[in-house]
């Protein structure tokens, strides 16, 4: 379902909206539309982190549980010597076919 919205642009927007479509050769709608839509996405992800911080936060707070300096750089260390074993494994694929990562990203980070 779609429902019509009014905006109300200055005349300094209207025409910017104006000029970028016939630049990019698309209707200022569109524009529109797809400005807001990326602009959701963006603060929808800003939202989510936040509250997945909070909830770092608090769970902090209750259990005081942390991963100390030394513990964090290991596992960077490790980190990042499989990803240059698994690069190394695509330079030297023979075979031709697509390898697979060996590292995923664990945090889910948006965009």
């Amino acid at each position: 379902m779609t429902t019509t919205i009014g905006l109300k642009l200055d005349d300094d927007t209207r025409q910017r909206l104006q000029r970028l479509g016939e630049t990019r050769d698309r209707a200022p709608h569109w524009l529109m539309k797809t400005a807001i839509r990326e602009y959701l996405e963006r603060e929808e992800c800003v939202e989510r982190e936040r509250l997945d911080d909070e909830q770092r936060w608090r769970r902090w707070v209750e259990t005081g549980a942390h991963i100390d300096h030394d513990s964090m750089a290991t596992w960077l260390d490790d980190l990042a010597a499989r990803a240059d074993r698994a690069a190394q494994r695509r330079r030297t694929d023979a075979d031709g076919e697509e390898p697979q990562t060996a590292v995923a990203d664990e945090r889910g980070e948006c965009g």
